[in-house]
């Protein structure tokens, strides 16, 4: 019944405000790393971003969106149920396994959020409201870089800066990836420095876990963000919450994305108007 009442307020939350009369732009292949990677080609190629913000509105909230595709695959991305919601949305492109070693997919991913909070305000965005979610393996990403603060650290920013980390059906253990790159299957679960398991504490951000259904999901994707969610309340988190979309497979971002659009408008009140 929560889950069904959930949907049902994100979907209002989903509908255009068309009366705001809100413009929209998009600046295309930004390149987030600070460092000259001219040298790079392949980071060139990849660590670049799509930004898609209101162009006469001030003070936006914006959303950092990882792309999914198991570290191997897929590319930036700006959903276009993400978009016309009031909001910026990032899109993020990141190296991918086996032509990098997996575990630099989360460097790029924090390079690119870092990116995020320096220059998020010469587009009128608030820096305050700078929100982190994707798809599979992008939700792992966005939990690596939020819960161990070291990823963030290397580029001067804070993970506690970030308003809320929003995971579509993510590994919270190590990533099946890094563990076939090692040689194990991906049954055999992991918990080590790149699991976001290893870093459950009580002072991050927000954590609104979303799955979908516990039998139709990938391998035991609902019982590790179940694990988590246990994990983080008794660690003494305050504010973390897990979503079964039931009757939904691991391709689940269809409904899971007006209730991204529901937390992003949500936290945003609570911040501005504490």
């Amino acid at each position: 019944m929560k889950v069904i009442i959930a949907l049902i307020w994100g979907v209002l939350c989903y509908l255009p405000t068309f009366s705001q009369q809100i413009e929209y732009e998009k600046k295309l292949n930004i390149s987030y790393y600070e460092q000259d990677v001219k040298t790079d080609d392949y980071m060139k190629e990849r660590c670049k971003l799509d930004i898609y913000y209101p162009a006469n509105k001030k003070n936006f909230a914006t959303i950092v969106w990882f792309h999914g595709g198991g570290l191997t695959g897929g590319n930036k991305e700006l959903p276009k149920a993400l978009q016309e919601q009031g909001f910026a949305v990032i899109g993020v492109a990141y190296r991918l396994s086996p032509k990098v070693p997996a575990k630099l997919c989360i460097a790029d991913a924090a390079a690119a959020t870092a990116w995020a909070f320096k220059h998020i305000e010469q587009y009128g965005g608030n820096k305050q409201l700078i929100f982190v979610s994707g798809h599979s393996a992008g939700a792992y990403l966005g939990m690596m870089l939020t819960l161990n603060k070291s990823y963030l650290q290397a580029f001067g920013v804070d993970a506690n800066e970030i308003a809320g980390l929003i995971p579509f059906s993510g590994h919270t253990i190590t990533h099946f990836t890094i563990r076939q790159e090692r040689g194990i299957r991906d049954v055999q679960a992991v918990i080590d420095e790149y699991a976001p398991l290893t870093y459950v504490r009580s002072d991050a951000p927000p954590l609104l876990l979303i799955t979908g259904d516990r039998e139709l999901e990938m391998l035991g994707r609902y019982e590790e963000n179940a694990y988590m969610a246990r994990m983080m309340k008794l660690a003494g988190h305050k504010n973390t919450r897990l979503i079964e979309l039931q009757g939904y497979g691991h391709n689940m971002t269809y409904p899971a994305f007006p209730l991204l659009i529901q937390e992003v408008k949500k936290r945003t009140q609570e911040i501005l108007q504490p």
